[in-house]
């Protein structure tokens, strides 16, 4: 008998029924977990693997293959639990010419503000999802979005082109229930009107576009950047800034001079390390990375610090285990790429690695005995203390050498050293391709089954930073497939560890999702 055939070891274990993109065996994932992952982690840009218009046409025909009542659960999740705009706005638009009863019930929940205006308007108009005019339906629901915010809400979401909400307002044609709403949506779109007919705050506005001498009012400040202004007014900017716009403009203030107060070193410091504040804003801890990363010299130390204290606000649901945790990131190649993909000159600096670096730090700053094996194509010593802030480990995991990737190769070190172990956690984007592939298993499968028959009620996390539709480890009891940057995985991986996640993992979390 043909022994690679008639494997007794592997007889239980799943075929591959699919390569990944790197030419690997593996297995495809079912619809609704695709769309679970893609919404939570798709990026709508080029990745190492994988082009915009790709992706794009990968998440519809994703989308088309479930339920409409499942795309808008998931749209709802990706929103209020993953933060993601692009993704849930996309969603949205397939609805709207599937099911307009159904979009209707869930449009408020994901429009909630006018960036994720301006992103759905955009995506029902680009014809992508079968359609280049709003229709009746999208635009009622467009139209009660104007009607339901008050005039300094318009105005504050005026901000951002392509569409503008000036654009909005010129294809939807809504009918302003006040002379003072008429005159703001004339000044939206150009036109003429009587200063004395304007809302208060849009007067004050022009008032200072024309005398920036006066009194600076209080709008959000990418109004203000084109206009001549001093020391005194960024930092008045910097006083009344969101949390988020002061986590994305430190170098700014700091090129402006509003760190020369010490007043304002403090005030900003308080405000990012401010627990409630970083949980209002709904960051994601790579954003903090990134901050941290990219503040210059002229940024001071308690500052930086600040974001410090805040990443570990920000992580504050990373689960402790009771039991032996392993973490395995993906530090391979494909890895390097930006974690949002590639974007024409605004790519981010922050990679797959670094978020991959990130949640191993995390994990292991509140599982203290965890053990953390970085690879590639093998396993790649690293010296972490898990002392050290989320930051330093992050860094020291991100400068390791790279290769091709291996997902098996961190099991087969586990294996090697009859290791114990109750949750493994992989971070990767599961495009593995190394290593002989004779068995009709993934040699990650395989070598996870050697380690379940010694650890029978361990549990595997494969954490995926950029999904691709297949995963290297099969989805069953023992074995999640998960995707994110947010908090909300921390959740999740938690109840999937204690044995109180939903019995269909993540799709189950997101069924739970009231419409």
């Amino acid at each position: 008998m043909n022994r690679k055939l008639f494997n007794t070891r592997n007889a239980a274990l799943p075929a591959t029924d699919t390569v990944n993109e790197a030419g690997g065996k593996a297995y495809a994932l079912s619809a609704e977990q695709k769309l679970a992952q893609l919404a939570a982690t798709g990026c709508l840009n080029q990745t190492f693997y994988a082009g915009a218009e790709t992706q794009m046409d990968t998440i519809l025909a994703t989308a088309a293959a479930c339920e409409a009542k499942f795309v808008a659960r998931t749209a709802i999740f990706a929103r209020q639990h993953g933060f993601m705009k692009d993704m849930p706005a996309l969603l949205l638009a397939h609805l709207a010419q599937r099911d307009a009863e159904l979009l209707a019930k869930v449009f408020s929940r994901v429009i909630d503000d006018g960036k994720m205006l301006r992103n759905f308007v955009q995506a029902v108009r680009s014809g992508v999802t079968g359609r280049k005019s709003l229709g009746t339906a999208p635009k009622r629901l467009v139209k009660k979005w104007l009607d339901g915010h008050s005039d300094d809400q318009i105005f504050r979401a005026s901000v951002g082109q392509q569409p503008s909400l000036a654009d909005v307002v010129r294809m939807v044609h809504p009918r302003p229930a006040t002379p003072q709403r008429q005159a703001l949506y004339g000044w939206l779109c150009s036109r003429k009107v009587e200063m004395e007919m304007l809302p208060p705050l849009v007067r004050d506005f022009e008032v200072f576009k024309g005398s920036p001498g006066t009194a600076m009012p209080d709008v959000p400040f990418q109004m203000l950047t084109a206009l001549s202004l001093g020391q005194a007014h960024w930092s008045q900017i910097a006083r009344t800034a969101s949390w988020q716009t002061t986590r994305m403009n430190l170098n700014t203030f700091a090129r402006h001079g509003v760190f020369d107060d010490p007043k304002m070193v403090k005030l900003v410091a308080d405000r990012l390390r401010n627990p409630e504040l970083v949980k209002k804003a709904r960051v994601f801890p790579y954003q903090l990375l990134s901050a941290f990363t990219n503040a210059g010299t002229e940024v001071p130390s308690q500052v930086k610090e600040a974001l410090q204290d805040a990443m570990e606000s920000a992580t504050q649901n990373v689960p402790f285990i009771d039991g032996r945790v392993w973490v395995l990131p993906d530090i391979s190649g494909s890895m390097r790429s930006p974690v949002t993909g590639y974007r024409k000159g605004s790519s981010t600096t922050v990679r797959c690695l670094d978020v991959a670096a990130l949640i191993a730090a995390c994990f292991l700053l509140t599982n203290r005995s965890a053990e953390v094996l970085p690879f590639s194509d093998d396993v790649v010593p690293a010296k972490l203390n898990p002392r050290d802030s989320v930051m330093t480990n992050a860094a020291k995991l991100a400068a390791l050498p790279s290769g091709g990737t291996n997902c098996a190769a961190p099991l087969k070190e586990m294996n090697r050293r009859m290791a114990k172990g109750d949750l493994v956690v992989m971070v990767s984007d599961n495009e593995s391709w190394m290593g002989a592939q004779h068995d009709r298993a993934t040699n990650m499968m395989t070598e996870w089954e050697v380690f379940r028959k010694r650890n029978p009620h361990a549990r595997l996390v494969c954490l995926e930073i950029q999904p691709h539709g297949t995963t290297q480890a099969k989805e069953r009891a023992d074995i999640l497939n998960i995707g994110g940057f947010s908090d909300q995985v921390f959740e999740i991986i938690a109840a999937f560890a204690s044995g109180k996640l939903h019995p269909d993992h993540w799709v189950g979390v997101i069924k739970q999702t009231a419409l």
